[in-house]
């Protein structure tokens, strides 16, 4: 019988300057780890990480069918960030590959950040200190405002938004908010009748939806003409949720009276890229790099919160949280198991198939727990020690329904 596959060959690749803590959580697990700094794409990412075990990555590196198709050995991704739009999940999923991300690690820095564009904007003050650094002394408080009593209006009201409103009331803020979805206010937040309802309302709007299609442009020149007169807007949401030419039109027409933008429907890949964008120039505009939730703080907090799950993927087959298979979670192994993961395509017959191939090999079940989507099984099935298990290995890797199999012990 050979052995369960050593610790100290499995290979982690990150990507895109992951916080060491990943690094360092990975190594205490006994794996063996590339830190990149950068973002890879194509043949240039499967030569780098094409026989990685585990891959990290951020927002950047985009894992598409292509890359699937070239990383036999993969068997977990971790988005070291909330989205997870920069991977093709479906085509992870089929080829058994669970994806983590980590989407509550960074929310209180982008609720902070929230707070302080409204501030800033309220006080103009990136434009009165961009003056100061040119030489210009303008002591006015002609177009400075304080932000107590005004309303915030928040577009997503999910983990962000909710926190956003929460600072917001201690600062004084009135909150309404709107989302698709049935949420319970905090403190006293009240929801709009309607997108248009809360635009109309606001002095303030801050998006905090995800990327879909229902989200994309859905701040254009239609939405930005309901949003009151001289009012401010927020985008740290998602860089295609607002028509960034619409929205120059807007301040130039000094109908909006300010924005702050995080992200952007083109962003550069690396920091050695230049960037460009219609809101450069425009007065009373913050422009950040995409920084909502790059504190030290969470980035520590993502890089701990994905590590460890992918480590108990490895060293467990949990699969509890990822975001594209079926999340099954037992006990850790017992030092007298053995356990079998096995991802399989959802069709009928294949567990008969399996626990026919065990008990003819006079293997015993200790424990087993599955679930299921309409596409794929995720299986785990802890056997007592035999000296057949490379022949029942063998068997259940020639099912046509198998997609992945690893053996623990």
């Amino acid at each position: 019988m050979s052995t369960s596959f050593p610790l100290s060959k499995i290979k982690v690749v990150l990507l895109e300057n992951i916080h060491p803590k990943a690094v360092e959580i990975f190594q205490e697990a006994g794996f063996q780890v590339e830190h990149h700094p950068c973002a890879y794409q194509g043949q240039e990412l499967i030569d780098v990480a094409g026989d990685a075990h585990i891959i990290g990555l951020r927002s950047k590196t985009k894992l598409t069918a292509e890359y699937f198709e070239n990383a036999p050995r993969l068997w977990g991704v971790g988005c070291f960030c909330i989205g997870t739009n920069q991977v093709d999940l479906d085509s992870a999923a089929r080829a058994g590959v669970p994806i983590f991300n980590a989407p509550f690690q960074n929310t209180r820095s982008v609720a902070e950040l929230v707070i302080c564009e409204i501030v800033a904007l309220h006080r103009q003050l990136f434009d009165r200190s961009a003056g100061m650094h040119s030489g210009q002394w303008m002591k006015s408080a002609v177009g400075a405002h304080e932000i107590r009593g005004r309303t915030l209006g928040i577009v997503g009201y999910g983990r962000i938004g909710s926190q956003v409103s929460v600072l917001a009331e201690a600062m004084g803020l009135k909150v309404i908010f709107h989302d698709v979805v049935d949420v319970l206010p905090m403190g006293n937040a009240v929801a709009a009748k309607s997108l248009d309802d809360l635009l109309e309302r606001s002095d303030v709007v801050t998006l905090h939806v995800p990327a879909t299609d229902e989200t994309r442009d859905m701040i254009g020149s239609r939405e930005l003409a309901k949003m009151k007169k001289g009012s401010y807007l927020l985008n740290n949401a998602r860089g295609k949720v607002v028509d960034i030419d619409a929205l120059r039109s807007a301040l130039d027409s000094g109908h909006i009276n300010g924005a702050a933008v995080d992200v952007f429907p083109q962003e550069p890949s690396s920091n050695q890229e230049s960037f460009a964008s219609a809101l450069q120039g425009a007065n009373n505009v913050i422009l950040t790099p995409h920084i909502g939730g790059s504190t030290i703080e969470a980035q520590e907090s993502i890089a701990e919160s994905a590590a460890s799950r992918l480590v108990r993927l490895m060293n467990n087959g949990n699969t509890a949280t990822a975001v594209n298979v079926p999340q099954v979670q037992l006990p850790r192994l017992h030092s007298d198991h053995h356990r079998i993961i096995h991802f399989h395509r959802n069709v009928p017959g294949v567990l008969g198939k399996l626990h026919t191939a065990i008990a003819e090999l006079g293997i015993n079940i200790a424990a087993e727990y599955l679930q299921s989507d309409p596409n794929h099984a995720y299986l785990i099935l802890d056997i007592s020690p035999s000296s057949r298990e490379d022949e029942l290995s063998e068997r259940l890797r020639a099912f046509e329904e198998t997609l992945r199999l690893r053996m623990l012990w």
